[in-house]
Order: structure tokens, then sequence, then C-alpha cells
């Protein structure tokens, strides 16, 4: 799925996560092939218990993959890595967590949890340069050089979770993985919050990975849309391209799920609701990741191309 155009950061292979039990593999993802392009915000959505958070765990090495190969710049990160490269990915790879108060330590102050990362890998030149650093670093994120010496239960969620971005953003890394940011924050908050991260990605040239269950809101923030659906992508294309023409019946029913400020259209609206059975797949006719039009990509039988097609 890599566009000539485009340099690919992160790339997986035929990727297996699962685990076993009593010598049976539980699959959570099944054959992943997915590049995220260098400087992009990919959109990763799809129902709860679908495999989103898996795939990006696994991308970080929290959890490993049973088969297939997860690369960086070309390089393997997946499976046994010498001990220093497996370090020094962990300054590359950051993480914005879903819930920001679990994801910050009560016990330290903002100081030491902002400045964690630069210590770890000693990232200043001094004293006064980690503090010009995390400094700098808390304005951005639009808090006051004077909450460095409070505590987490001090602040609100969505201040805690701009604490977590000033956290992952000030180590510079390459990519950002964003699981579910703004799921635990109060509405009035998570534009802010995504502003925030928008704002991070065009400065710095980040690549973000964004894992949500929300289709608005990944249109926003995404250059391109990656659903999945029981640990396989079903339809991946530009956020703009996904909303005008969505072709696979999961990301249709995703789509009908968003609600309509109008109370009118929202009551006459027609909602679908995704039946796997539809399909018809048996041995002779199994689908596979095809790109209908450009950079459009379904998961579909030889029989449902031409369907699509049709439709384009």
């Amino acid at each position: 799925m890599a566009n000539e155009n485009k340099e690919v950061l992160v790339s997986m292979k035929d990727v297996v996560i699962g685990y076993k039990n009593h010598n049976r593999l539980s699959v959570i993802v099944d054959k992943l092939n997915l590049d995220i392009y260098k400087g992009e915000v990919l959109g990763l959505v799809g129902e709860s218990g679908s495999g989103k958070t898996t795939i990006g765990r696994a991308i970080n090495r929290i959890i490993p993959i049973y088969s297939g190969e997860i690369t960086m710049n070309g390089k393997r990160i997946s499976g046994k890595l010498p001990r220093k490269e497996a370090h020094e990915l962990k300054k590359s790879i950051q993480m914005i967590f879903q819930d920001p108060s679990a994801s910050l330590n009560d016990r330290s102050n903002i100081d030491y949890i902002v400045s964690e990362g630069l210590r770890a890998f000693h990232m200043y030149e001094n004293e006064e340069d980690r503090l010009n650093k995390i400094t700098e670093m808390m304005l951005s994120v639009g808090l006051r050089p004077e909450h460095l010496s409070r505590y987490p239960h001090e602040f609100s969620g969505g201040q805690r979770q701009r604490i977590g971005i000033a956290r992952a953003v000030v180590m510079n890394p390459e990519l950002i993985i964003a699981d579910e940011p703004i799921s635990a924050l109060d509405v009035s908050v998570r534009a802010q919050v995504l502003n925030l991260i928008r704002k991070f990605q065009q400065e710095k040239n980040m690549t973000v990975l964004f894992i949500a269950h929300d289709l608005s809101v990944v249109k926003y923030i995404s250059d391109r849309i990656a659903v999945i659906y029981h640990g396989k992508i079903v339809e991946i294309a530009s956020s703009k391209r996904l909303f005008e023409k969505p072709l696979h019946p999961y990301t249709r029913a995703l789509l009908t799920a968003i609600p309509i400020p109008d109370p009118r259209l929202e009551k006459n609206k027609e909602v679908i609701v995704y039946d796997g059975s539809c399909h018809h797949y048996d041995e002779e006719h199994q689908p596979s990741l095809v790109e209908i039009e450009k950079d459009h990509f379904v998961l579909a039988s030889d029989e449902e191309v031409l369907e699509y097609k049709k439709i384009l």
C-alpha cells in the first residue's frame, strides 16, 4: 500500500497479533498490511475490540507480534532487538494515552513527569537547559511555568492531557501514537486537545497514528483514515475521499452512526447496521485489500471489486 511520492516511516507486513490459549492461537489482528507515511496523521478507526490499540502497542513494542514484520525507516523493530536499538526506539516513538489520570504518576510533580524522558536519554546540556526546554514546552501546551511544581491531582482532565502531550512532544519523536486521547475528556475540551496535537504535528513535521472510534473526530484531524473491523483493515483512503465515497458496508455503517446536528435530519436518517454475512465469502472467493482507485483500498472479493467500481 505504499505511495511512491511519499516516504514510508512505519510499515507493517502480514502482521499477526494474538495470544496462545491451550495451544490454540486466539487472533486479535490478522495479517495486517499497513504503511504510515512520514509527516502524516493516519486515523485508525473501528469499534471497541477491533484491534486498534493492539496495533499501536505492537508498534511501540509494548506487546509482541506472533508473526509478520514491523519496520521503521526500513529497519525491523519487531521481535528481539539489541538492547541499544530497543532503547533508542523509545525516544523515536512516544504515546499519548487515553486516560490522562491513569497515565500520570500522582506521586511525581509535573517537572519530573515532563522531563522524565529528557533525563533518561540525557537530552539536555545542563540543568538550566533542561528547565528551559520543559518551561517552553509547558507554555506551548497552554500551561504556566509555575505549574511545574504542582502534582497531577491538582489539574483538570484537559490540563492533565496537555501535560501528557508535553511529556511526549518534548522528546521530539518521529512517531506519536495517540490512543483515543480525547475520549475521557469533556466535549468542550476535546477540540483544544485536537488542535494542540495538530499544531505540534505541523510545526515539528511529526507523524501521528491517531486511534479513535469516533469517525467525525478522525475526519477533523487525519490526512488518511484506515477503518478496522475484527483485526482486519476493511478500507483505507484519504479523509476527504472516505467521507465522499465510503465503499465497504462497515465503513458506511460507521458513517451513519455519526450524529447530525439538525434534529429533523437526525430523526429521518437511515442507520445502517453492519452484518458480516452480507459478503458471501467461501474458500474460492476470499477477500483481499484491493486498490479500487488511486490510494483508495477496500477489502473485497473479485465480485465485490466489480460492484465497488460501479459505485465509483
